[in-house]
């Protein structure tokens, strides 16, 4: 039985707003574009028009918040922003899911990286958690490699592997960690 994995790339951000001349459709993420730490629902509105929507996202354990949708009608560009508040006067996170390509990158990654893309960008094997829980398939620990470190302007990776059908049980649940490299995790 062949197994597949998908990517979600969250994206944290933690600097200061870098001008920017125009909103970028797709290439790559950085601390500032396509979303600076300091742009707020009206911001982005304003920036990108038509193409940033407000709506209500999933969140962990079932749980739903209000967030901006970029390019929501594109699921190879769309990008979630969070916001510190429920007012989104200051941009917290972006999330790329739920779609087989993106037109993004970060860091090297992009969803639909493989496993082994992934390794080769952090330049070492790194943890993952159980599947099949509300927080499975995360990255837990990069064990020190490129992407343990913040990137320019001081934000940081999260990805979240998904399994396309049901993991094994040795690798599901919670508590459970499984190296990049374990067998099981690489079939």
């Amino acid at each position: 039985m062949k197994r597949s994995a998908t990517v979600t790339v969250l994206f944290l951000l933690a600097s200061s707003a870098i001008a920017q001349s125009g909103p970028p459709q797709e290439g790559p993420i950085t601390c500032a574009s396509p979303v600076a730490p300091d742009d707020t629902e009206r911001s982005l509105k304003q920036r990108y028009g038509k193409d940033a929507v407000v709506q209500e996202l999933p969140g962990a354990e079932g749980e739903r918040y209000k967030g901006v949708v970029l390019f929501p009608k594109a699921s190879d560009r769309r990008i979630e922003v969070a916001f510190t508040d429920d007012k989104a006067g200051r941009a917290s996170g972006l999330t790329l899911r739920d779609a087989k390509t993106s037109r993004w990158t970060v860091a090297g990654v992009t969803i639909g990286s493989s496993l082994a893309d992934v390794q080769k960008a952090n330049g070492k094997p790194f943890l993952v958690s159980g599947f099949e829980w509300d927080y499975g398939g995360f990255v837990t620990d990069w064990k020190g490699g490129a992407l343990s470190r913040p990137l320019q302007g001081g934000c940081t990776v999260s990805i979240r592997f998904g399994a396309k059908t049901g993991a094994p049980r040795s690798l599901s649940g919670d508590g459970v960690k499984a190296a990049s490299d374990h067998a099981a995790l690489v079939k």
